[in-house]
């Protein structure tokens, strides 16, 4: 009986035998030691590459800390049985200046006490950061929730739309927005107030946040309205047509996954936009009214004492410098993740 396992050499007889040919051994691995290629989605790709990013760490911890005083404002204030509006005018010299050591700082005021005034400026701190945050974000949001609409409706339908959107987006880019903000908030006020009487801290806030949210919508709507342009033709919007969607299934199951990482990456650059700006708006006495905390009048508050409690400048300047610069930061570093060409 031959041996199966080794054929037969083909020689004829008198000639030497020829070894057969060597059969190459495949080795399986062992299921255990297998490497599987797991395949990731384009969001998961850009959290990778924004996780390694280690500026946009220190920006998102920076940011998470600020958010997290912010909120935890009114615990402060119980924590510390002082409300912002508070005076400590016990605590001020006959000049009206805090007595102690940089602008009066203790074991019970953290960052000293306003001039003047004689309120604790740790708490005018939070709470200003608080409503700094409140009226960037809610402007944000605004803006970017007019900016899309208007955009997909315009790229969508083309035609008279798409023009009456080009020359009004051409006709609010044409005005300054600050010198804008500036007199439209006044205008307002006197609309719905008397001379005799003084604005709610509440309706100053929620003006500044529609003034802020409906002049700033041109820019997230120019891009939007490019990226459905250049998406409305592509084949699975027809594939979605030949299946019997509608309209409304197109433009919010179909266009919007596909466009909203440039919006993201709007929004995030527009908190730190509104921030300065609302800053700049109370520096002038235009933004959010006493006694409603803010950092941007609190610099304003602060003018006359720059050099007699540079402290008092000192503590809302770099609170604003902070969340405008991380804002940035991490605005670019989304930028970078999201489109990795853009840094090629």
């Amino acid at each position: 009986m031959s041996d199966l396992s080794h054929p037969p050499s083909l020689t004829t007889p008198g000639e030497p035998a020829t070894p057969a040919p060597a059969v190459p051994e495949v080795v399986t691995p062992p299921v255990g030691d297998r490497r599987d290629i797991v395949g990731r989605s384009p969001n998961q790709l850009a959290w990778r590459r924004l996780k390694r990013d280690r500026t946009a760490r220190v920006s998102a911890l920076t940011l998470l800390v600020a958010a997290v005083v912010a909120l935890g404002a009114p615990l402060l204030g119980r924590l510390t049985g002082i409300d912002p509006t508070d005076k400590f005018v016990d605590r001020l010299n006959d000049f009206g200046m805090p007595i102690g050591y940089a602008g009066g700082i203790s074991a019970r005021h953290w960052l000293g006490l306003e001039p003047g005034s004689g309120r604790d400026i740790l708490l005018q701190l939070v709470h200003g950061l608080r409503t700094s945050l409140f009226i960037a974000f809610a402007s944000a949001l605004l803006a970017s929730f007019v900016g899309v609409t208007v955009g997909v409706l315009a790229g969508w339908a083309r035609g008279w739309l798409d023009g009456l959107v080009n020359w009004l987006i051409d006709l609010t880019l044409a005005f300054p927005f600050l010198i804008f903000a500036l007199a439209v908030i006044p205008i307002l006020e006197d609309r719905f107030y008397s001379a005799r009487e003084a604005p709610s801290p509440a309706f100053r806030v929620a003006l500044i946040v529609a003034t802020f949210g409906l002049f700033s919508w041109t820019y997230t709507a120019r891009l939007v309205r490019g990226q459905v342009i250049s998406l409305r033709e592509r084949e699975f919007v027809d594939a979605a047509r030949a299946a019997g969607a509608g309209t409304g299934h197109i433009l919010f199951r179909q266009l919007l996954p596909n466009i909203w990482a440039p919006i993201l990456v709007t929004v995030s650059l527009n908190v730190p936009q509104f921030i300065a700006i609302e800053a700049a708006l109370a520096f002038v006495n235009v933004g959010v009214t006493e006694p409603t905390p803010d950092l941007g009048r609190m610099i304003y508050n602060s003018i006359g004492y720059v050099a007699s409690d540079p402290w008092y400048t000192l503590f809302p300047g770099l609170t604003i410098f902070l969340l405008v610069l991380a804002f940035n930061l991490l605005g670019d570093a989304l930028r970078d993740s999201l489109d990795p060409r853009s840094t090629r």
